[in-house]
């Protein structure tokens, strides 16, 4: 038979091809970037700098249509590319305009490409894919009453879309999300173009200004409201809650702008182009730091069980990982105790400024229960992997409570405007990237005028719970009836 067709005989040839480049490279393996607590996440090879993801909604229990774009550079040359992503069909894959056979193995998809990739060229990846919001409940699309958000932390991402899922990979974002009409999408970032309707769907793109880990993205689809306000410096603000509570909640979303404004006094300028809360009506069991839209449980609004003192903090947390976490996401996960650490510290001192619950009092009741804590989950810097299956277990005290302490034990050591300066520094020095406990090390000994590797080894790194300076009198035995920590 002749072949009359260029294109036909180019899509034979590219065929050809890649079955034959297939059958001599060993079989596919799942690979990781070697990280301690999670030494599959993340892949070799190539640096991620766009993700471009389309998805198409239709209900909260039906698999979403997909389509992910990733615009990435070789850092070496690939016979093949791993991508993590698990929990979703895929339909086809093409790497830099050539079809690309896919496997699947363990958590990673694995593409061949026709030719390999050589180093330092660009990578444009397009998979086209479902994603399911069924699930174990073990992150990624979280349904709520009415439609769908993202709850993405740790290595959940993958679970959503075909990303290099560690936060050591930050990347731009733009987020294109069909829905029916009258359900209202918003996502990370602001409006890149009008909301297009077509028919009985509509259309909506949100582009980040600011690279994002992939954990922290978010997406919400539901018959919501959005909220708009302005913040300090001019600030866009932007809520997003179910349209039925609107009035209820909006006493709570006008307390943003005057949280930003306390957080900026003490480390500078907000990090990202706007910022608002999404409630939703889900239980998930956490408050969740997504970029520029943190997500919180409509329960913690509801009146029963938290005082207002104490859901203010609450809000304080998620706001302060915008500088600590997001912006200047961790190098690995051990690293974790940054982001946790500094919220939970800020939380503390924002309810310590009401009156409510002092900072020494918490610091001192986290300091009886520190050893228990380090015995149970490691030290901060070093935290025990969570149990198989239970990935939020990572998230225990000692990474909270127990890493705010080691801030505390730090300003008491080097004095309130040094330790104010790191502070600021760390955040300023550190935007938009990634920086590790190391860093934190060398930059407060530089703001203390003095190697602090000796001091905060053991408070990093111990398994017993060094004395704190200033404190001699602090025991880490807990008295008989002494108060829980909030």
């Amino acid at each position: 038979m002749q072949l009359t067709s260029p294109r036909l005989r180019a899509a034979l040839l590219a065929a050809a091809s890649l079955t034959l480049v297939a059958a001599v490279l060993p079989p596919p393996t799942a690979l990781g970037i070697g990280d301690r607590l999670f030494p599959e996440l993340g892949n070799p090879g190539y640096d991620v700098l766009s993700y471009d993801l389309s998805f198409t909604y239709k209900d909260n229990r039906t698999p979403l249509d997909a389509v992910t774009v990733i615009d990435a550079r070789a850092l070496q040359p690939l016979d093949r590319i791993n991508l993590d992503f698990t929990h979703g069909k895929v339909a086809s894959a093409e790497v830099n305009g050539e079809p690309a056979r896919f496997e699947s193995v363990g958590e990673d998809l694995v593409l061949t490409p026709a030719r390999p990739v050589p180093r330092d060229v660009p990578l444009h990846i397009t998979v086209r894919h479902t994603s399911d919001p069924r699930g174990r409940g073990d992150g990624g699309w979280v349904p709520t009453e009415d439609g769908l958000a993202m709850a993405n932390q740790a290595d959940a991402a993958h679970r959503v879309f075909p990303c290099n899922d560690h936060p050591a990979d930050k990347a731009f974002f733009t987020f294109r999300v069909t829905a029916p009409e009258g359900l209202t999408v918003v996502a990370n970032g602001l409006p890149h173009v009008p909301a297009f309707r077509m028919g009985p769907s509509t259309t909506w793109t949100y582009r980040t200004r600011h690279p994002m880990a992939t954990e922290l993205a978010q997406v919400s689809v539901g018959r919501s409201a959005v909220v708009h306000g302005t913040g300090p410096h001019g600030l866009p603000l932007r809520h997003v809650v179910p349209a039925q509570d609107r009035q209820k909640l909006d006493p709570w979303l006008k307390k943003t702008a005057g949280h930003i404004a306390w957080m900026e006094e003490r480390v500078g300028r907000y990090p990202f182009e706007n910022y608002g809360v999404l409630i939703a009506r889900a239980t998930t069991g956490f408050e969740l730091e997504t970029q520029t839209l943190s997500l919180f449980e409509h329960g913690l609004f509801s009146g029963e069980g938290y005082p207002e003192w104490y859901v203010e903090a609450v809000m304080v947390h998620e706001l302060a990982h915008q500088w600590f976490g997001d912006s200047v996401a961790p190098r690995t996960w051990s690293d974790l105790w940054l982001n946790e650490g500094h919220a939970t510290w800020y939380e503390a001192l924002y309810a310590d400024g009401l009156g409510k619950y002092s900072l020494e009092r918490r610091m001192r009741e986290a300091y009886q229960r520190s050893d228990q804590w380090r015995a149970a989950g490691g030290p901060p810097a070093a935290p025990k992997a969570a149990a198989p299956g239970q990935k939020i277990g990572l998230f225990r005290p000692v990474v909270y409570d127990g890493a705010a302490l080691i801030l505390y034990a730090l300003r008491e050591e080097i004095g309130t405007n040094a330790f104010d300066r790191v502070e600021r520094r760390w955040v300023a020095e550190h935007r938009d990237g990634v920086a590790g406990t190391d860093d934190f090390v060398r930059l407060a000994s530089e703001e203390a005028g003095r190697d602090l590797t000796a001091f905060l080894e053991p408070w990093l790194y111990g398994q017993t719970t060094p004395a704190m300076p200033g404190h001699p009198e602090w025991s880490g035995a807990a008295p008989s009836g002494a108060a829980p920590v909030k």
